[in-house]
């Protein structure tokens, strides 16, 4: 049987038995899917990137740094939310704050409720106990 290689939407290639010519397989499905979501990311991106450069002046909302065309790639814009769904036409869920400034937010953010917004242990305490058997060890004779 002969194979077919396929560049998927990320680049990536993979090998696929001829007989799947022609015939719409899951792979295909999933492919089309991942790229309308790839797409329809970096399109939200980009909508609500240049809209709060237009709405807001090119300077931080935290340390007033300014940016010029040569810079402005430092510029990011924030969700006071943190929601990035959420984009009114207005800009009222947005503010521009530099690099530093936006991991600053999402820093505190992040120690705010206690450091476990993106570990899984959920309750915060530690799981290992390094000294759990310090008495047995100490105990034994070489």
């Amino acid at each position: 049987m002969a194979n077919q290689t396929k560049v998927g939407a990320g680049g990536t290639a993979s090998v696929r038995p001829a007989a799947n010519i022609g015939t719409a397989s899951s792979a295909d499905k999933l492919d089309k899917i991942v790229a309308e979501a790839r797409r329809a990311a970096e399109k939200r991106d980009q909508g609500y990137r240049e809209q709060a450069l237009k709405i807001y002046p090119w300077v931080c909302g935290r340390c007033a740094r300014t940016f010029t065309n040569a810079n402005l790639r430092e510029l990011t814009v924030h969700h006071r939310d943190h929601n990035h769904d959420n984009n009114p036409p207005n800009g009222s869920n947005w503010e521009l704050l530099c690099l530093y400034c936006h991991d600053n937010e999402h820093q505190r953010l992040l120690e705010a409720s206690g450091g476990i917004a993106e570990i899984g242990n959920k309750n915060g305490s530690a799981t290992h106990s390094p000294f759990a058997d310090l008495k047995a060890r100490l105990g034994k004779k070489p």
